[in-house]
């Protein structure tokens, strides 16, 4: 009888503790959000109202399209050639809004800020 009792208690904290680890969810980092904050930071550029607001502009748009193809449904070739063209474009564009002494100043600080989080981003860090 105290081995039913037993098995029956150590079976109900079981399936209690199955239910409550189900039920808690733990925040999901929202990984573009914490990209775009990267992007955004221009400490240290002394950048004019004007160009902060294109570069912020265009890092958005940037983000979306990184992570819409890095989601995307084509082949792991198809986005890494999707990714390094959006890179490519986004060089470009750095140079031409910032010059290259303060586009490549840019980069190194945005290559400190993704590094922790490039195991997190899978194919969309080959963008950095």
């Amino acid at each position: 009888m105290k081995i039913k009792f037993t098995l029956i208690l150590a079976m109900l904290i079981g399936l209690v503790s199955l239910s409550a680890n189900a039920q808690v969810k733990l925040p999901k980092a929202d990984l573009p959000s914490q990209v775009l904050k990267i992007l955004d930071n221009t400490k240290g550029l002394n950048l004019s109202a004007e160009k902060t607001d294109l570069l912020k502009t265009n890092n958005k748009t940037f983000v979306d399209q990184l992570f819409q193809i890095a989601n995307g449904s084509g082949s792991e070739d198809e986005k890494k050639a999707g990714i390094l063209n959006l890179k490519n474009k986004r060089s470009n564009f750095l140079t031409e809004l910032l010059g290259q002494v303060l586009a490549k100043k840019y980069l190194g600080n945005v290559t400190k800020g993704i590094n922790p989080l490039k195991s997190k981003l899978g194919l969309a860090a080959l963008a950095f």
